[in-house]
């Protein structure tokens, strides 16, 4: 569908439209109505009186909050279960090393300079995916490496570095719990997510 928008009234009001429906778009629940959404907002603004009352909205509401909760908790435990899967699998590959907390690096270039302690800032490039490939950060495409505290991040990560000569480069498999956990990262990273990192580093900086 084209729209013909010219006016700055016309496109800041489709613009919120728009952000509305990229709202819903990105957590949607199931059977949600385009059409109901429209009618909604086109009576708020003409002042028409909701034919719903508020009883029967929260009823409707908290149902289709239940069904979409199971199914969030369902995602979890799948997403779980193949992390797990994924670690137990590619602890068996040789070069594979694997930490009493769980964590598995495997050496790509070994440095020679000194290790980081936890309270060290250091320079690192790295490049960060779920366990499919699917990148959800990367330092090298950006092109400007990462500067931070080594107790600032996440916890897999706080380990690995405290293990690393500077001028090292690691692949990094993070478990779940050494990683974002139940909570997830924004959308990009599912709660309960294994990740895998290769990270260089470039220097300690203090």
């Amino acid at each position: 569908m084209s729209h013909n928008f010219t006016s700055s009234a016309d496109i800041v009001s489709y613009g919120i439209g728009r952000q509305m429906g990229d709202q819903l778009t990105s957590d949607p629940f199931e059977g949600v109505n385009a059409e109901a959404v429209a009618a909604g907002v086109l009576d708020a603004l003409s002042g028409v009186a909701s034919p719903i009352d508020d009883a029967a909205f929260a009823k409707a509401f908290q149902e289709i909050n239940d069904i979409m909760q199971v199914k969030q908790a369902e995602k979890a435990q799948a997403a779980a279960a193949e992390g797990e899967a994924f670690l137990a699998e590619n602890a068996k590959k040789e070069g594979v090393f694997v930490t009493e907390s769980g964590l598995q690096y495997e050496v790509i270039t070994e440095g020679t300079g000194d290790k980081p302690t936890a309270e060290s800032t250091v320079s690192t490039h790295y490049h960060g995916t779920l366990i499919d490939g699917t990148v959800f950060d990367s330092s090298v495409e950006r092109g400007q490496p990462a500067e931070f505290p080594v107790n600032r991040v996440i916890a897999g990560w706080t380990e690995a570095l405290q293990l690393m000569p500077k001028g090292s480069k690691w692949r990094l498999y993070v478990p779940q719990e050494l990683a974002y956990g139940a909570q997830g990262s924004g959308g990009k990273i599912a709660p309960y997510s294994a990740l895998v990192f290769d990270v260089e580093l470039l220097d300690i900086v203090a």
